[in-house]
């Protein structure tokens, strides 16, 4: 399981590490927007917020208990007290990145409703909002800022190694 802020590479590094280990990825926001059959934006603001956690809540919560691949989660899921409950018995592994960094790969995109107005003010309240709950349910942290995506890989499984003695 990957968690993080937006541009934290969660998406990315999320494929990287399915390849390396031979699984498939599950990306939440991508599986709901398949089943709302619109972009998570298009969620937002025609459903609204509520909507929008619903279905991630259902999507989570059914990747938990069914996939065994890698799941990369919205940077909110962990926000849900049933979902940061359900997380307490698999690997979490926090990708951490830099403020900077994190604004530079978001930008300004439109398609982050939670980054809408002034991107980078409510990037910067979203991390400090979330850095707490990040942390509180890492297994492993690894920082993002800096890293190509295989030598992110290459932190994680060295890090879940270290703590479980495998990567599995």
């Amino acid at each position: 399981m990957l968690i993080g802020s937006p541009g934290s590479g969660k998406s990315t590094v999320g494929e990287a590490l399915a390849r390396r280990l031979g699984a498939d990825l599950l990306c939440t926001d991508t599986e709901i927007e398949r089943r709302a059959g619109k972009p998570v934006g298009d969620i937002f603001i025609e459903d609204g917020e509520e909507r929008f956690r619903a279905l991630e809540r259902e999507v989570v919560a059914e990747g938990l208990r069914a996939w065994e691949g890698v799941i990369a989660v919205g940077g909110g899921a962990v926000l849900d007290q049933d979902t940061r409950t359900d997380l307490a018995d698999h690997h979490v592994v926090y990708l951490h990145v830099e403020f900077g960094e994190a604004a530079k790969r978001v930008g300004m995109d439109a398609a982050r409703p939670l980054l809408s107005g002034n991107p980078r003010t409510q990037l910067r309240k979203l991390l400090n909002e979330r850095l707490p709950v990040y942390e509180g349910l890492a297994t492993v942290t690894v920082p993002t800022t800096g890293f190509h995506p295989e030598e992110i890989v290459d932190s994680i499984v060295k890090g879940l190694e270290g703590t479980y003695g495998q990567a599995s």
